[in-house]
């Protein structure tokens, strides 16, 4: 019987290489081996992990799923073997990050460059999604949330604060005027950030604790705040947005903030990871890495 972990890593190879044959010179074995290494996979595990072509190969859905489990296997399994011999464990693998969209476009992405050149030997595996995923059952090692965290079985670090400002363009300000209190943001072109359920497109809640609750209207809801950032730079109404979105705006004049002695609704920017045992080192290298970043008072607060 074929060794199960030299199977792992002959199929996690094919995968990467797109090919047996690739992956057999890779692994200095023969074709044919690499060949019964996935067969062996397939008939233990009862489904199909690759569609074969005479052109190409296609990791089924199965296979998908599959991949990303074997990944964070070898990855712990190195990270074992390394344990045993070495005092200072260097992070290797697959690290699987999933951050939200807007967040990870403007403040993640960036920094891996430099968490890259840190630790060479570790592979990120990017998600952007602003819906709630499931760590343990969508194969994510941690997530970044922007918000505050509900109650949960998850392990959390906090990374940063993050306050949200209200702003508008100085065309949008010079045509409607502009607001001295919360009553009248009533009267003005609210646009709306449709997936919080706190601070809606239907009302904006201000105060350390969110005690004040207004309700807003405006004729644009979207669900990406870039597209809203852009709305208002282009002069069609007021967001309430955080300042790693749109503190760029207001340090060069594009936006002029509302309201600024009005006590906002403060967030928190956290790392999020399953509870249950002790982290890899690739999750705790990367938490230690961003915490480093933005801490104590993250850049884009800069100048606020």
């Amino acid at each position: 019987m074929l060794d199960r972990v030299t199977s792992m890593q002959v199929f996690a190879r094919v995968a990467a290489l797109g090919s047996f044959s690739a992956a057999a010179r890779a692994l200095g074995l023969s074709q044919t081996m690499v060949t019964k290494h996935v067969a062996a996979l397939e008939e233990r595990l009862g489904i199909k992990l690759l569609h074969r072509s005479t052109r190409r190969l296609v990791l089924t859905e199965g296979g998908r799923h599959y991949l990303a489990a074997v990944e964070r296997i070898l990855a712990e399994i190195e990270e074992a073997e390394a344990s045993a011999g070495l005092d200072r464990i260097e992070p290797r693998g697959t690290l699987r990050l999933n951050v939200p969209v807007t967040f990870g476009f403007r403040e993640i992405a960036p920094a891996l460059a430099d968490f890259s050149r840190l630790y060479p030997a570790l592979r990120v595996d990017l998600g952007l999604a602003d819906r709630y995923v499931e760590l343990i059952e969508e194969g994510w090692d941690l997530a970044i949330r922007v918000g505050r965290l509900k109650d949960s079985s998850l392990v959390a670090r906090r990374l940063a604060p993050c306050r949200l400002m209200i702003c508008g363009a100085p065309s949008y300000l010079d045509r409607h005027g502009v607001p001295q209190s919360v009553e009248d943001l009533a009267r003005h072109n609210c646009l709306g950030y449709t997936l919080s359920s706190t601070i809606s497109a239907d009302r904006w809640v201000f105060g350390t604790d969110g005690d004040v609750v207004v309700p807003v209207k405006g004729n644009l809801r979207a669900n990406n705040g870039d597209a809203l950032l852009a709305a208002a730079l282009a002069g069609q109404g007021l967001i309430y947005q955080p300042t790693f979105l749109v503190g760029d705006g207001l340090r060069s004049g594009a936006l002029v903030r509302v309201l600024p002695d009005l006590p906002t609704y403060e967030l928190s920017v956290h790392a999020v990871l399953p509870s249950g045992r002790q982290a890899p080192a690739k999750v705790r290298a990367v938490v230690a890495f961003l915490a480093e970043r933005f801490a104590p008072k993250p850049h884009w607060d800069r100048g606020l």
